[in-house]
């Protein structure tokens, strides 16, 4: 019996060594989980993630979507569809009662993202891999300094081992027992890299840092303030650029009307936002009937917005501005008026809120090149505002249409004595100016709200840009947009918005005191008596 007792007590012996064995720190984090402990949770992250079980990742997602659920000392996972998993061994079981999620806080929460960036660093998608390159550069954990090592020496992409590298340098740097090469190469790295991100983190070394380590971090840090500074002044001049274009396409055809017809026209604003209407309409249809077709409805809405807005335009000219001509005040009034109709109409018909004008997908995203971000559909109304320039010029150059305007513009008595019906022009003409106040409010209705008063916040600094360019002249509207875009957000770091903008209008007050005419002024006996 004796014999038989320590044979017995010799197997429960060797089971317990091999259920030891067989555990690993997997098995030993999760009861941490159950402990209800923030300290005991984020050394259990840290342990699963090093574990290399096949189901820690699963683990540590759980915790963090908040299925991780403890009950009666074990721990379980929840899945998408409420189903339950032992988290030891993965084995489906019922629902267990009085179970509830673990607690976190924001330090769980980094812990939770550090483990997920070092997990998912050999991931076969590229895509992840980036993810959790950033995600590790934010946290610095350095439990991931060896997987990275690993991923950087297996990376093919160029895109994801710069993201890795700039991870290690992050880490490297908080390491308080990394040798001083390394930090010093981690310095170089984190300067190549050149963004605000590495700017913060050369910024606010740890104590203790080698003080060739924060020698050389504070000349990186320099250099990239410098660099960063240049790319904030390309950036400007790009939203200068960007605000020029829009500018433009608000003015060009103020231009037109102006300085055919001398008419304050008050209502421009208002054929802007009808364009934008038309586009919001067109793309209500297309989601309607033809969902397809979404990606080409700007282009479905050009030519409408430019008929629409043009024949209201024509109708306006036909019943109120014909009989107003040579009467600068009352066609000011007439056309305040006007617009205050059109704008009342339009809350009637589409109610007082903004509407939505979705993107095309060709129009979403941004080109990065350097320290500047080019929005898509940005450029793509940059490009559009210099072909419809483009476009006027040719018409008003090599057009009967345009031909007969240029002479109506510089003399109208002569040009009535030759013939040309200056009163069809006066027509046509103000159609023309509204159509393509029209097919503005079509690239409008991309960055701006849709609403009633779409139009009046263009007005204003449309008839600046006419006055300060040169009535009737569109190679002065166009310098005169571009110039004003520019301006106004070189100004804006320094003075603000507001008075940014204030400083813009005394400087064209002062300037038409000197050029009455504006920078390029219309030639012809008329214009210039």
């Amino acid at each position: 019996m004796t014999s038989l007792r320590r044979l017995l007590q010799a197997f429960v012996l060797l089971i317990g060594m091999v259920s030891a064995v067989v555990a690993g720190p997997y098995e030993d984090a999760l009861p941490k989980f159950a402990a209800d402990s923030y300290a005991d949770t984020e050394a259990a992250i840290g342990a699963v993630a090093g574990s290399g079980h096949a189901q820690a990742l699963n683990l540590v997602e759980a915790l963090r979507d908040g299925r991780l659920m403890v009950g009666a000392g074990q721990v379980y996972i929840r899945d998408a569809a409420g189903q339950f998993v032992e988290a030891a061994t993965g084995r489906s079981m019922e629902a267990p009662v009085g179970a509830k999620p673990v607690r976190v806080n924001n330090r769980v929460r980094r812990a939770v993202e550090a483990a997920l960036g070092s997990m998912t660093l050999l991931s076969p998608d590229a895509g992840i891999r980036l993810d959790a390159a950033r995600a590790v550069f934010r946290s610095r954990d350095a439990a991931a300094l060896p997987t990275l090592e690993k991923a950087i020496g297996q990376e093919s992409d160029a895109a994801v081992k710069g993201a890795l590298e700039s991870a290690r340098a992050a880490v490297l740097l908080a390491k308080p027992d990394a040798s001083s090469s390394d930090k010093l190469a981690a310095v170089e790295t984190l300067r190549a890299r050149g963004d605000q991100d590495a700017l913060a983190l050369l910024s606010s070394l740890p104590e203790g840092t080698p003080a060739g380590v924060s020698e050389a971090a504070i000349k990186a840090a320099e250099g990239i303030r410098s660099r960063l500074a240049l790319w904030n002044a390309v950036q400007n001049v790009w939203y200068g650029i960007s605000l020029g274009s829009v500018l433009l396409l608000a003015a060009i055809g103020l231009s037109i009307t102006f300085g055919t017809m001398g008419v304050i026209n008050m209502a421009h604003g208002e054929m802007v936002m009808i364009g934008a209407y038309t586009t919001f309409l067109v793309q209500e249809a297309i989601r309607t009937h033809a969902p397809g077709l979404f990606g080409v409805s700007l282009f479905i809405a050009l030519p409408l917005a430019f008929l629409v807005a043009g024949l209201i335009g024509i109708l306006i000219e036909r019943t109120v501005i014909r009989f107003l001509y040579g009467r600068a005040l009352e066609t000011l009034l007439a056309t305040w008026g006007i617009s205050l109709i059109l704008q009342q109409g339009v809350r009637t018909i589409f109610g007082p809120t903004n509407r939505e004008v979705g993107t095309p997908a060709w129009m979403s995203g941004a080109l990065e090149i350097g320290g500047l971000s080019l929005t898509y559909n940005r450029v793509a109304i940059v490009i559009f505002a210099f072909a419809v320039f483009a476009t006027l010029l040719l018409v008003l150059r090599y057009t009967s249409l345009g031909l007969y305007v240029r002479a109506v513009t510089q003399n109208r008595r002569m040009a009535g004595s030759m013939g040309i019906r200056t009163n069809r022009i006066d027509a046509l003409a103000f159609g023309l100016g509204s159509g393509v106040a029209g097919i503005a409010g079509v690239a409008l209705s991309q960055i701006d709200n849709v609403s009633p008063n779409l139009g009046q916040g263009y007005i204003i600094d449309s008839f600046m840009v006419v006055v300060f360019g040169g009535v009737g002249n569109l190679w002065g509207t166009l310098v005169g947009a571009m110039t004003l875009g520019i301006a106004n957000k070189l100004l804006e770091p320094y003075a603000g918005a507001v008075l940014g903008k204030i400083v813009l209008l005394v400087a064209i007050i002062l300037f038409i005191q000197r050029r009455p005419r504006g920078l390029f002024a219309l030639k012809g006996r008329a214009v210039e008596a």
